[in-house]
């Protein structure tokens, strides 16, 4: 009953998230990939004939490896190591030495194990309150199911009203068994790097003392561990259809303007130089026709699209009528993406369809297809200082 519970849970927070919450993913494929350590110990229990008969605590060690796929939700694997002691309580009528039962008798088992561990993690703070890279404390509960690997002792304490007797263990085989667990993970953030972890686990495994209790059906193991976590390259998730950078779009703009404001402006220094020639000469008859000349022009593109906006198509309008009255001449259209972001075969797919989107708008506008040369350049390293500025087509 209490998994379903559990299971409803996740779900409602998952749909509420879903809906309520901004969507946000990551930049790279490597992109918030962890690594944690801790420290701290665990109690054992078994149950028999479902009476919980005791328990010890034991030092335990953890390394996890995993990845936040989104700021809500994560998987890991986690590797845990150390020992475990069970206190098996007062057994009735107790074991024998030497054919004489020791009445009474206390037994305590030690044995070392590891655990390997896949959780399945979800961030109830920012599946409630919003993603906030800066936030201080966060809160995730966890649930998944494991591997636990024991070596049974060859012998075991015995303690009798006459001391303690080291008596012999008849199955020391190595084991493995699956088991089930759950817990809670709090995060205390340090930095954009590192964080503090204060984690609790509960954990329900097959009994895996081998041969000593032959009624014992389950091991019951809680743990509390202590840690630290490094994220690779730091915590950072980028808003889905991240807009485009328009002032830096701007400048680029702008320094287009200029070049062109410049071309303009020196092909009326020669008009003027050649007024004043027919004037020097009257009788020879000079023919000057006014030419515009095209500067370069830059199409910009959100991340992961080919889709064009109303403004990138004010300025294709501007190129077509230049263009138009430059038939003899060739134009390249070369698409551009940023490099670190997508494959290299998903990147020059991507820039190809840019580059031939913006020729059919051109061509749409009454260019000849025949002055177009259509050029995908796949991702590069940045042209322009920022990521977002390669999402582009350059037109010149």
């Amino acid at each position: 009953m209490k998994n379903r519970l559990l299971v409803l849970f996740l779900l409602a927070a998952a749909g509420a998230t879903a809906g309520a919450q901004e969507k946000y993913v990551n930049e790279k494929a490597t992109s918030n990939t962890f690594l944690s350590v801790g420290v701290g110990a665990n109690a054992s229990m078994y149950a028999e004939d479902g009476i919980d008969l005791g328990k010890v605590i034991s030092p335990h060690v953890t390394v996890s490896l995993g990845k936040w796929i989104t700021p809500s939700w994560a998987v890991r694997l986690q590797g845990g190591l150390w020992s475990d002691k069970l206190n098996s309580g007062f057994i009735s009528g107790g074991p024998y030495k030497d054919d004489i039962q020791l009445a009474g008798a206390k037994e305590v088992i030690n044995l070392t194990t590891g655990r390997i561990r896949l959780d399945g993690m979800f961030n109830l703070t920012n599946a409630i309150m919003g993603y906030n890279p800066d936030r201080l404390f966060s809160f995730s509960i966890f649930t998944g199911p494991g591997l636990t690997i024991a070596n049974p002792p060859s012998k075991v304490d015995i303690t009798t009203g006459n001391g303690v007797w080291n008596g012999t263990y008849s199955d020391n085989n190595l084991r493995m068994y699956v088991n089930a667990s759950a817990g809670f993970l709090a995060k205390f953030n340090v930095s954009k790097y590192w964080d503090i972890d204060l984690e609790g686990r509960g954990e329900v495994t097959p009994a895996f003392y081998g041969t000593y209790g032959n009624n014992i059906a389950t091991t019951g193991t809680l743990y509390l561990t202590l840690g630290a976590t490094y994220t690779f390259g730091g915590k950072q998730f980028v808003k889905c259809g991240e807009s485009v950078d328009m002032v830096a779009i701007n400048d680029e703009l702008n320094r287009y303007r200029k070049e062109l404001s410049d071309a303009k402006a020196q092909i009326e220094t020669q008009r003027q130089a050649l007024a004043n020639a027919q004037k020097a000469a009257p009788k020879e008859v000079v023919t000057v026709k006014e030419v515009e000349v095209p500067g370069p022009r830059a199409i910009f593109f959100k991340k992961g699209t080919s889709q064009m906006d109303d403004y990138s198509r004010v300025n294709l309008e501007l190129a077509a009528k230049i263009m138009k009255a430059n038939p003899n001449k060739e134009y390249k259209i070369v698409g551009y993406a940023d490099k670190a972001t997508g494959s290299v075969e998903l990147n020059k797919r991507l820039t190809e369809k840019r580059a031939q989107v913006v020729c059919d708008e051109l061509v749409a506008l009454g260019v000849n297809k025949a002055q177009l040369k259509v050029i995908g350049a796949g991702g590069i390293d940045n042209m322009f200082g920022k990521d977002s500025l390669n999402r582009v087509v350059i037109l010149e």
